[in-house]
């Protein structure tokens, strides 16, 4: 049962919120003039690039803004009550009890030391009152509510004994031990695999409707905003830009900046050659850098001298006709938001060349002392990350690699770098073989052909080094350029590939934004000509509009240099504009493996029906099937007999005979260069619907 029975009217109220930070220096406000209301049982979903603001809104509802964040301007009404009024104890009861927060990282919000069951039933004990048998079997029912398995053994097991997802189900239920009116999410599903996610989503949807809890759900994914939300509002450097129900901003966006948004996002349709992505121009401004006038002002395609950056606060405007439909422009009634995009420059589709890198039943299996885990002494476990992995990849061909965390997806990488070597099977660059051959042991040439790009720009660069002395170290080790002159040179033409102003080449890792740092990164990977760059998650940790700018480089570059990039990925919006052709991976086996149109239509592998379920799409035209996956990947220690998904694959009963359970599916071609691992009859695949359909207008 709700509290809400009590209060009619908004359950949270912002009205003209700003919100400082206070340096020594200056005073840098983050948030101004903001203003958004959310209804009993209703979900507003609060979107924008990071630095816009969005975290520092849910920290003033919680009122937790640390010693230098204050509240400068405006109020935020809980059910009515002005909570900067409240005194030390009142907040208190409301916070866990009334509103609860969900946060991005669910080992942050846990105590690695206690276990669940302990860390859960201290919520309602402490803030009902109510006993501990009572709280136990709250808990037990919450955890089922949230779908985990076994509840018991959960609530007796430590947070680092569950997967990732499970963690973040066990928060998720901490917030709701005690029923809270209002629940804040921020960014709850970014760090977890997608059909993970897509079972968080359904749940967080499932349950606002349960407990009728009122929702604030912060997040930069437009998709996810669209199926779990009722309203959206779009924040731009500190301020909302654009407010109103889904439908009206989705199909009907009045502000440029939700308009510049939605064309940097490949959404179905979107091709790398045809219709390329249009990324946002210019830099995300500093919150004491902002423009005059209108803050988004320098990157907008409508901006008027004069008026636009005239020195004058803009209001939010509503749009006529529309629920609730608000926009922060001065033309939004000028703009024509119907005409068709400037065409952005179309290229031709690459010629594919020859075979550079072949893979024959590659595997890779470790051996783990069974007693680190188990207790027993003296035996063995083999984790078999990679089961015979065949593929090839030809010169300027992008090959995408999807499938959840502990699909082999980075091992294999790692076994191609030469940061380990294969247990059987093997890899051949330049028919050259280079399985059992350690990156210690690679020639120069060998290193330099194959390079890599990481998920996290943050982690790769040296701190205490200017970006062009790190370029040019990788100059060195590849032997490129005979003297420091020559090297500065090359390195100046790599910040011009990457379209890096060549000043950056004196700046510190520090004084740049994740988009310019991953320039770094892709600039240092292809110092030294590579030939085949391994793209592992490159644009995950960065922001929507930066993403569509540094996948149209990478695709720039791989046109000019002829590479071959292998692009590891979970989000297959991208992988579906960028790659050529897919292979699915499933706990080390390649279970489907085609061009990116046969991978995207049907007759699919189980999994990656599921897969393409999962992943959430931006626009509202689109309908999907909807696919759950029940259950947690398998260990690749203890894999599941037979078919490696039958554990978790809806088809399994068309099978006869119980086979998925007893035998590994033989490798079958489907069509010319379409493979699949799968026991399903040609009949029963044929019967297979499409996943995702565009709806007519």
């Amino acid at each position: 049962m709700s509290k809400l029975q009590d209060y009619e009217g908004p359950i949270l109220e912002i009205d003209s919120l700003s919100i400082s930070f206070f340096t020594r220096l200056r005073e840098i406000p983050a948030v101004m003039d903001f203003s958004v209301e959310v209804q009993p049982g209703e979900a507003v979903g609060l979107v924008g690039e990071s630095g816009c603001g969005k975290s520092t809104v849910a920290l003033g509802v919680m009122q937790d803004l640390g010693v230098n964040g204050r509240v400068v301007g405006g109020t935020i009404k809980f059910k009515g009550r002005d909570l900067s009024q409240m005194s030390a104890e009142e907040l208190r009861d409301i916070r866990g009890n009334e509103i609860a927060m969900i946060y991005q990282e669910p080992m942050a919000s846990l105590n690695p030391a206690m276990k669940i069951g302990k860390q859960l039933i201290e919520v309602p004990m402490i803030h009902e009152g109510i006993s501990e048998s009572e709280a136990w079997q709250r808990a037990l029912d919450v955890v089922r509510d949230v779908k985990l398995p076994d509840p018991e053994r959960i609530l007796k097991s430590f947070p680092h004994q569950l997967s990732g997802g499970q963690q973040q189900r066990i928060v998720i239920a901490m917030a709701l031990m005690s029923k809270p009116s209002l629940l804040i999410l921020d960014e709850p599903t970014t760090a977890l695999d997608v059909t993970v996610e897509a079972a968080v989503v359904e749940l967080v949807k499932d349950l606002g409707k349960k407990y009728g809890t009122s929702m604030l759900f912060i997040s930069h994914n437009l998709g996810l905003v669209l199926e779990t939300c009722d309203r959206i509002c779009v924040m731009y450097s500190g301020e909302a830009v654009e407010t109103g129900s889904i439908k009206d901003v989705f199909d009907k966006m009045q502000h440029p900046y939700t308009q510049a948004l939605f064309r940097s996002i490949p959404l179905p349709g979107a091709d790398k050659n045809a219709r390329p992505l249009v990324a946002i121009p210019g830099n995300f401004p500093l919150p004491h850098e902002r423009p005059p006038g209108c803050n988004f002002g320098p990157r907008c395609d409508y901006f008027e001298e004069g008026r636009c950056n005239a020195n004058m606060a803009i209001p939010m405007e509503q749009i006529a006709g529309d629920d609730r439909h608000f926009s922060r422009c001065l033309k939004f009634n000028e703009i024509d938001w119907n005409a068709p995009i400037a065409a952005a420059v179309q290229t031709e589709a690459t010629e594919k060349g020859e075979v550079v890198l072949r893979m024959d039943n590659l595997k890779k299996y470790y051996e783990v002392a069974a007693n680190a885990l188990f207790g027993s002494s003296g035996e063995k476990k083999v984790v078999k990350a990679n089961e015979t992995l065949s593929f090839e990849a030809r010169e300027s061909e992008t090959l995408a690699i999807v499938g959840e965390s502990g699909c082999g997806k980075s091992t294999f990488a790692k076994v191609l770098m030469g940061l380990e070597t294969a247990t059987d099977g093997q890899i051949l660059l330049d028919n050259r073989n280079i399985e059992g051959t350690p990156i210690e042991r690679r020639d120069t040439k060998t290193v330099a052909d194959i390079q890599m790009v990481f998920q996290n720009p943050f982690d790769t660069l040296n701190p205490s080094m200017t970006v062009g002395r790190q370029i040019m170290r990788a100059l060195e080790v590849f032997g490129i350029g005979n003297s420091d002159q020559e090297r500065w040179d090359e390195m100046m033409r790599l910040l011009d590939l990457v379209k890096l102003p060549r000043e950056f080449a004196e700046r510190m890792p520090r004084q740049l934004s994740g988009g310019q740092k991953q320039r770094v990164g892709i600039a240092r990977a292809f110092a030294g000509g590579a030939r085949i760059v391994v793209a592992d998650e490159p644009v995950s940790a960065l922001d929507v509009s930066v993403q569509a700018a540094v996948t149209d480089l990478l695709m720039e570059i791989q046109r000019e240099k002829k590479t071959t990039l292998l692009f590891i990925s979970h989000d297959l919006s991208i992988v579906r504009y960028l790659s050529d052709r897919v292979m699915v991976m499933y706990l080390g086996h390649v279970v489907e493996l085609g061009s990116t149109d046969q991978v995207f239509s049907p007759p699919y592998h189980p999994y990656t029906e599921a897969l393409l379920s999962a992943v959430p799409i931006a626009d509202t035209h689109v309908e999907k099937k909807h696919i759950v996956l029940e259950g947690d990947v398998p260990s690749a220690m203890n894999p599941p007999p037979g078919c490696p998904f039958q554990t978790r694959c809806r088809w399994k009963s068309e099978v006869p005979g119980g086979l998925c359970e007893k035998e590994v599916p033989p490798q079958r071609t489907l069509a010319e260069g379409h493979q699949i691992k799968c026991h399903l009859s040609d009949e029963k695949l044929a019967e297979m619907e499409p996943v995702i359909k565009i709806a007519a207008e």
